[in-house]
């Protein structure tokens, strides 16, 4: 083994630093990342799913998956076990290093693992590819050795394992086509019964037995990503954002209603953290539970109405949307809002079609009233039903029966827990909402709100599928009295979002926001590009490869740093509300234990109810005292911000006098230096500019008058992975009087 590793480290010496030459020092870090081989990656998928061959389409789908599932499961899992440092690291100062060094293992070398997947991939599909994937996968790995970020051991092993991982996955796949394919699609399995011996022309639909094949799809595609996100759920991946903490802590104060939400969303949280704990997959187990039950309802609602192929599409359409896609993992109030419109929606239509029957009407009533208990964004949705009775004469003739105005009384008791509180409680939920939509404030009209609107839609919605549901929102005018279902449609998701475009010209609109609006929208779309398969088809695989594209991405966002070879500033991560909090806890709780050591007891005061949720859900003790006596507490008010100021056990003035405590505040922003962005996408190091930062506020006068002293404990940095997630400001309080 020691001659081994001898030899191993002078072909690596020899390679980094021999054979360096200006040709090389171009050509090796472009092989290894470039910024344009994504962007062209994609392009070509794209373009072999839209135009290309049956087997070009299997063989693309193949790499996607291999690639997908080798990577993190299996390179990364065997780097973690070997845990071999990096040629950069462990010979430094003696490598050349011509591009980031990171300090993930060096055994094996991802790069050449994923090169040799992919050329082995297409290897089993087309022969002759070998001699030129061949060479290629073996400069990909040259590079890694020649830049100074992997010993020739490692490319070797990650090329031999690669390419054996490939062709496990490929046969098992396969195996896994023959079985489903031959119970479940038989009639596309005769058509294709084996995915790597694949016929050279494009299989045409299976008619007449399309639709029960294209339902059953669909039913494998929900039941996938439901399991897959209870997975990615159940690893500690992604942490508790603040508004999730602080709900949580309203599930453990059970109550008619909250300051700003109505008692829905603790209902839930109680529900699923007294099934699986309170643990982050307790949390969110219902997220995508109520995603999946959406897809469901969609597809069969869709299927019934239009067709079973749409129904896929459009089932392809929401899983690629990113807005929707991130609602499948937060436990937020969005969730199960979003899921009771389409519900009450789709019971809706089927009321409008059984004239003079109430059991539809009933569940558009439940529906509501559950929506209602949820977000108060659904009673939005009987501007909706005005609006279609206004267009569509037809529907008027149900107000004549019982069925409306049983919904609508539902709905109203269902308003009952909500107005029972607020009247206890001076209606400070109103004035809140009021607050939060800018109606106290003096209208200045500006377009600075609308462009950041537009924007952020623009993104999160998915450019393509933004654009195509704009488009088929104003052009199925043309003949809107020929399509009533494509008016119910617009009528049930355009006043919302609609109505917070216009609203962004007076007030700040939070992406979420319109979130019920996007189901609604996305089905009036798939109707309306249906009728045009032409264009639908590019325009459909296109949105459906970006979207899924960025929702990976936004689900591992470790990702982007891998692809562009330079990890990701913390600031710009799209995951950092969810990161770094048990080490922000670790980082307050250990302020605390060195006040405590001096005799008097300490307790910890949080400047928000985001960073007090945070607190008490990963500090195991404050946890255990919640509802005793708690450990941290949110700062004092003298009117009501949040819900602790309704909480009796939170008045740390009630219980904790002579106490000493930690304050802490979150500092922010920490902009990044000028030019970063230049520096990420060329693989250099990007620092912080703190000189750009403004000094931290100063602790509040309540907190000087409510304690004898005070004591200043500087700004600290919270990090995770050497990447910089937040900063903290602490002060030591003493003597609460």
């Amino acid at each position: 083994m020691l001659w081994l590793q001898s030899l191993d480290t002078a072909l690596f010496h020899f390679i980094n630093r021999s054979l360096g030459n200006s040709f090389f020092d171009w050509l090796m870090p472009n092989l290894s990342g470039n910024s344009w081989f994504i962007p062209a990656a994609l392009l070509a998928v794209i373009g072999v799913l839209c135009f290309g061959s049956t087997r070009a389409r299997i063989c693309a789908l193949l790499i996607i998956l291999v690639v997908a599932i080798g990577d993190p499961l299996v390179v990364n899992t065997i780097k973690k076990t070997i845990e071999r440092p990096r040629p950069c690291i462990a010979l430094f100062p003696d490598v050349v290093e011509r591009v980031g060094c990171t300090e993930t293992g060096s055994m094996p070398s991802a790069h050449s693992a994923n090169w040799g997947a992919m050329a082995m991939v297409i290897f089993l599909f087309y022969r002759r590819s070998l001699w030129i994937m061949g060479p290629l996968a073996l400069s990909i790995g040259f590079s890694r050795i020649y830049n100074g970020v992997h010993y020739p051991s490692d490319v070797l092993a990650g090329l031999i394992l690669g390419a054996g991982y490939a062709v496990a996955l490929a046969v098992f796949i396969n195996a896994v086509w023959q079985f489903l394919g031959r119970h479940f699609l038989p009639e596309w399995h005769r058509r294709l019964p084996s995915l790597l011996s694949p016929n050279s022309v494009p299989v045409a639909d299976p008619a007449p037995d399309s639709s029960s094949h294209w339902l059953r799809l669909s039913y494998f595609f929900i039941a996938v990503i439901l399991i897959g996100n209870w997975i990615y759920l159940a690893t500690p991946t992604l942490g508790l954002v603040e508004d999730e903490a602080y709900q949580w802590v309203w599930s453990k104060h059970l109550a008619l209603s909250y300051y700003s939400k109505p008692p829905g969303i603790a209902l839930i949280q109680f529900t699923s953290t007294s099934l699986f704990g309170d643990t982050a997959f307790g949390v969110r187990f219902f997220s995508p539970l109520f995603a999946s039950v959406l897809g469901l309802m969609l597809v069969r609602f869709f299927a019934r109405e239009v067709s079973a192929k749409a129904a896929f599409w459009l089932l392809m359409v929401v899983m690629a949307t990113p807005l929707l896609g991130v609602g499948t993992i937060l436990m937020t109030i969005d969730p199960p809002m979003v899921l009771c419109w389409m519900w009450a929606l789709m019971a809706g239509w089927r009321a409008l079609q059984d004239e003079g029957k109430n059991r539809y009407w009933l569940q558009v009533g439940l529906a509501t009233g559950l929506g209602f208990l949820c977000k108060y964004t659904t009673m939005c949705q009987f501007a909706s039903w005005v609006l279609f009775f206004l267009l569509w004469p037809p529907s008027r003739r149900q107000l004549r029966y019982a069925g409306p105005w049983l919904a609508l009384l539902m709905f109203l008791i269902s308003t009952t827990p909500v107005i029972i509180w607020n009247a206890q409680h001076d209606w400070i939920t109103v004035r809140h909402v009021a607050g939060d939509a800018g109606l106290h404030s003096q209208w200045h009209p500006t377009l600075n709100y609308f462009y950041e609107f537009a924007a952020v839609q623009f993104g999160l919605l998915n450019p393509v599928f933004f654009i195509g549901a704009l488009w088929a929102a104003i052009a199925f005018w043309s003949k809107w009295r020929e399509r009533p279902l494509m008016l119910y449609f617009f009528c049930m998701g355009a006043p919302v979002f609609i109505g917070y475009g216009l609203w962004s010209f007076h007030s700040r609109i939070l992406p979420n926001w319109i979130a019920p609006s996007v189901p609604p929208l996305f089905c009036l779309m798939v109707c309306y590009w249906r009728e045009r398969p032409r264009v639908a088809r590019p325009f459909l695989a296109l949105g459906v490869a970006l979207g899924i594209f960025v929702v990976v991405l936004l689900h591992q966002t470790s990702l982007i740093g891998k692809i562009v070879g330079s990890p990701l500033p913390g600031e710009i991560d799209p995951t950092h509300r969810g990161r770094g909090w048990i080490q922000t806890a670790v980082l307050i709780e250990n302020a605390r234990e060195t006040l405590a050591a001096n005799g008097e007891p300490a307790f910890i005061i949080a400047d928000h109810y985001g960073l007090t949720g945070e607190l008490s859900f990963y500090l195991p003790e404050a946890h255990d005292a919640m509802k005793t006596e708690p450990l941290v507490y949110c700062v004092d008010s003298d009117t009501p911000i949040n819900q602790f100021y309704f909480l009796a056990e939170y008045n740390y003035r009630a219980h904790r006098v002579g106490q000493n405590a930690i304050y802490a505040t979150i500092v922010n922003p920490f902009p990044l230096e000028p030019g970063w962005l230049g520096k990420w996408l060329l693989r250099q190091p990007v620092t912080y500019d703190f000189a750009r930062i403004p000094a931290p506020a100063p602790l509040p006068p309540r907190m000087v008058r409510e304690f004898e002293s005070v004591t200043d404990l500087g700004v600290q940095e919270v990090r995770v992975n050497d990447k910089l997630i937040r900063r903290l400001h602490l002060w030591a309080c003493y003597h609460l009087k």
